[in-house]
């Protein structure tokens, strides 16, 4: 499960990466919730992965928030919240 954690955290950042080209930005209401999901997983992989996995659980949630925290910056940035 740390493994898919962890994909799910890349998967999450790339489709930040993309929504963040001019047009492109409506995305964000897709990855927003792909990649809060992905934070929930990985906080499960975490909690209950033995110590040789955790390294990539933690990888997960790191991505996840990070692709969470810089999407909703994007959205608001760009008028998609009012």
């Amino acid at each position: 499960m740390a493994v898919l954690s962890l994909v799910w955290g890349i998967l999450a950042l790339v489709g930040m990466i993309v929504a963040f080209f001019p047009c492109l930005g409506s995305l964000n209401w897709l990855n927003i919730p792909f990649a809060a999901i992905g934070l929930i997983i990985s906080i499960i992989a975490m909690n209950s992965a033995p110590e040789s996995d955790r390294g990539k659980a933690i990888a997960g949630v790191v991505l996840c928030g990070i692709a969470v925290i810089l999407g909703t910056f994007r959205l608001i940035a760009g008028g998609g919240i009012v």
